[in-house]
């Protein structure tokens, strides 16, 4: 695939053409997993697609998605960006000032909710926002349209026509940053910003159209977003995690091989386990904490035969335990959005738990560099090398430089705090030291 030429949505063709999965996403439904398949997956797409456009709207319009991570949410963000519109998603713990803000600077037309509760936030922001005309929820909910009844016909030629209008360079997203002071700006991605980002993050990627994932990081988040493009692209099948409450339960019932933490919740597994192992008892409880000890003396280059024997106990005594935790099919962790602490990475590392930090912003679609087990690539308290066709230099006040393909188009409508950021040359200015 051509990434100068391609669009997002040619992410999903190649996987329908090379690799249909049978599972391509999946959550869970009244206690039970249901999937989608390729075909059903991009199918719907079209459905809706056309639902839309027979609702009134056009290429160039604005749509939002304030939801949990659910097959819906992509199924809408392909039928989306098929026809052209924009896709500004929102996280869903956000302040209604802020969904104000969003839904007005955007502009947008239709947003698309999970729920009862975030509809009856959307109505109460509807008041305030003129251009905002439609609310459609994914659950059934009183009072509010259900997406399902956008889904119409079988000739999908208008979707076809509008896609081949498309080019590369348009326009594909606004994701909206939080930022530490003033108010959100919109971050504009083209196809080509987030497309790049995917086929140039594929070496780092362990797994293949035989692998899963469980995907539980907000969707409205790049980092996630693009990883799940990263599947789609790959044909890896998505599992949704129910909650952030039953992420134990779905890694033990998915066992997926890929799976993207932050470190927060990699400190609460830690201590979890931790915990555990302060309750055992007798010989139990010693052989833990000798493992654990081993653990932290974890080098990437080995310790000499004496230490890697003990290791290799310690892995079959205590540390397998870990990993069936997490499935225990876990090729790759990645670790994003704050620094890991080296005691952790070290710690899961030596018990054969993959974690790979990474780094990146939404203004860099967002991979800029990240460890990968090939070709030596793993260093401890580092975020690897970067990527392919991704540069990075270092400004002589350290602050870190990127430029390449996946850097943004800009910030919408704000002109001026673009220039602050990004030079004539490309290089964007990361504002990290």
């Amino acid at each position: 695939m051509d990434p100068n030429k391609a669009r997002i949505f040619d992410l999903h063709e190649h996987q329908l053409t090379h690799f249909p999965q049978e599972v391509a996403l999946a959550s869970k439904e009244d206690g039970n997993w249901k999937s989608y398949s390729t075909d059903e997956f991009i199918k719907l797409a079209n459905q809706l697609g056309l639902g839309l456009l027979n609702l009134g709207l056009k290429k160039g319009d604005k749509v939002a998605i304030v939801s949990n991570n659910r097959p819906e949410w992509h199924i809408v963000d392909l039928a989306l960006l098929q026809i052209g519109i924009t896709t500004v998603p929102i996280y869903s713990n956000i302040t209604s000032e802020d969904y104000v803000y969003i839904l007005k600077d955007s502009g947008a037309s239709l947003i698309f909710v999970s729920d009862e509760d975030l509809n009856e936030m959307m109505k109460v922001a509807q008041t305030m926002v003129p251009t905002l005309l439609h609310i459609y929820s994914f659950d059934q909910v009183k009072d509010c349209k259900n997406w399902k009844e956008l889904l119409i016909g079988e000739d999908f030629s208008p979707v076809e026509d509008l896609k081949r209008t498309i080019e590369s360079r348009d326009l594909a997203t606004l994701i909206y940053t939080s930022g530490t002071t003033g108010k959100p700006k919109g971050v504009m991605l083209s196809h080509h910003n987030l497309v790049s980002n995917v086929i140039d993050s594929k070496e780092r990627l362990p797994c293949d159209e035989n692998g899963s994932s469980l995907s539980f990081l907000p969707l409205c988040h790049v980092l996630e977003r693009m990883v799940c493009y990263l599947y789609i692209y790959t044909g890896v099948s998505i599992y949704y995690a129910e909650s952030m409450d039953t992420i134990g339960d779905n890694l033990k019932e998915v066992k997926p091989h890929v799976f993207t933490a932050v470190p927060r919740l990699l400190e609460k597994i830690y201590d979890k386990i931790l915990s555990k192992g302060n309750e055992l008892k007798g010989i139990k409880k010693m052989l833990f904490f000798w493992a654990l000890d081993l653990g932290h003396k974890y080098e990437i280059h080995g310790k000499g035969p004496w230490y890697k024997l003990q290791l290799a106990i310690a892995n079959k005594l205590v540390f397998s335990k870990w990993r069936a935790a997490l499935g225990g099919r876990a090729l790759a962790v990645a670790s994003g959005s704050a620094a890991l602490q080296p005691r952790l990475a070290r710690i899961f590392l030596a018990a054969k738990i993959p974690i790979m930090e990474g780094y990146g912003l939404t203004e860099t679609s967002p991979v800029i560099a990240v460890n990968c087990e090939k070709n030596d690539g793993v260093r401890i308290g580092t975020v690897g090398r970067p990527i392919n066709n991704v540069e990075v230099k270092i400004a002589e006040d350290g602050e870190i430089l990127v430029r390449g393909p996946n850097v943004m188009m800009g910030y919408y409508k704000k002109e001026e705090a673009t220039k602050e950021v990004l030079s004539e040359d490309g290089w964007f200015h990361t504002g990290d030291i």
